[in-house]
């Protein structure tokens, strides 16, 4: 099988180098995203894909836009059997899309067609789901609207960030992956494939920075869900007695305070707690990064900021 990879992210890594440990296959050539500006330097920075395909000596393209036609015409003259598409970041037209037998294989992180979209991982997180996943699919000129070759669940664990779910979903794809392209040889073309249920389909749009904002008339259970599933970026934000923060970690207790009320707890054992109220329980803040500060625990954003009880946290209007 001669396999064209498209991949940015570091989602994709896990999948390119489980097809690179098969010999049987060949990778005729990984596209990749453009090296973008990166860091306080504002660096060329190359994609996690791209660093892969190099430290394996695999030839790479990053067209600025892969709908060009020389672009598109270099990518025929490869002739590949199948292309898998990983976290690739732009839209592959008709005539990609036709271009290989076997079809354009992509690999969505959730369970189509639920969270359909750019950040179906954060998504499942903020909205409290108990279950997800990963999807195989066959690629159409719809947003992640393609026919499931095949689907596999996993629990969603009560403590996981949006990192922790995002790795352990880059570690279950490539085996999936490696099935569907085993059907495409085997039948020589598409694997078998069904139509997604569009009635039962909900979206998962990109994150942006006020997607974070805490709300303190929400209940714990959802405020503790939107810690997890922004962490990273941007961050679950509020303001803590006029002090701009991010939450990096906290605890739903069944404590029930006035929604952005502050309460310094002193335990004998456990030291000073810091905890906020919400319309239902009350959130126990363990770690906090203020504004321009590194992460810091409970204690130490107490004691370094003058936090008191009666303080309260920014209610949205």
């Amino acid at each position: 099988m001669k396999i064209l990879f498209m991949g940015t992210s570091d989602f994709a890594v896990p999948t390119l180098e489980k097809l690179i440990d098969q010999k049987e296959w060949e990778i005729i050539t990984v596209v990749t995203q453009p090296d973008r500006p990166s860091g306080r330097g504002r660096k060329l920075t190359p994609s996690p894909v791209k660093i892969a395909a190099e430290k394996y000596r695999l030839p790479t393209l990053q067209p600025e836009k892969v709908r060009e036609k020389t672009v598109i015409q270099h990518l025929k003259d490869l002739a590949p059997d199948v292309i898998v598409v990983v976290a690739y970041g732009q839209i592959l037209t008709k005539n990609i899309l036709e271009l290989p037998p076997s079809g354009c294989l992509n690999i969505h992180p959730s369970l189509l067609p639920k969270y359909r979209g750019a950040a179906p991982i954060q998504w499942a997180l903020i909205n409290g789901e108990r279950e997800t996943g990963v999807t195989i699919m066959l690629l159409d000129e719809g947003e992640d609207t393609g026919d499931i070759i095949s689907q596999k669940a996993v629990e969603i664990l009560a403590d996981e960030t949006s990192i922790d779910l995002h790795d352990r979903l880059a570690n279950l794809a490539p085996s999936l992956l490696i099935k569907a392209i085993e059907q495409c040889k085997a039948e020589g073309g598409k694997p078998f494939h069904y139509p997604q249920d569009n009635r039962k389909s909900s979206q998962a749009p990109k994150l942006t920075k006020s997607t974070g904002i805490i709300d303190w008339n929400d209940n714990a259970e959802q405020i503790y869900n939107l810690v997890r599933g922004t962490f990273g970026w941007p961050g679950a934000k509020t303001q803590l007695a006029g002090f701009q923060v991010k939450i990096i970690n906290c605890t739903v207790l069944g404590l029930q305070l006035i929604s952005g009320q502050i309460k310094v707890i002193r335990d004998p054992n456990e030291g000073l707690s810091l905890v906020v109220g919400t319309s239902l329980g009350s959130l126990k803040l363990n770690t906090i990064q203020p504004a321009t500060k590194g992460p810091m625990s409970a204690v130490d954003f107490i004691n370094g900021y003058g936090i008191k009880s009666g303080d309260y946290a920014h209610i949205n209007d």
